[in-house]
């Protein structure tokens, strides 16, 4: 099933390994590395990246989206993984 990460834009959910928040260092290097390597997807048509979604073939995809609103349009089985995983997250675990 494609997902719908903003501006027309769309990512098979199968391939999702994880939505993360862009704000964060390790995050920013993650993503330096794949645009030197040419992993990186910029999907945010313009806009601040908010969102950082890691596929199975090792690319990085950028979106515009938070990742709380990505995680809400995929199905509901992979939806309540990634919910756990983002409420790990903000509490700093």
């Amino acid at each position: 099933m494609f997902v719908n990460i903003g501006f027309g834009n769309f990512i098979n959910s199968a391939q999702i390994i994880s939505i993360s928040r862009f704000d964060s260092a390790p995050m920013k290097r993650l993503v330096q590395n794949a645009k030197d390597k040419g992993m990186s997807i910029d999907a945010t048509q313009g806009r601040k990246t908010k969102s950082v979604i890691v596929t199975l073939g090792g690319y990085v995809v950028l979106s515009a989206l938070l990742p709380d609103t990505l995680a809400g349009r995929l199905p509901s089985s992979i939806e309540e993984g990634i919910e756990q995983e983002i409420a790990i997250e903000q509490n700093g675990e």
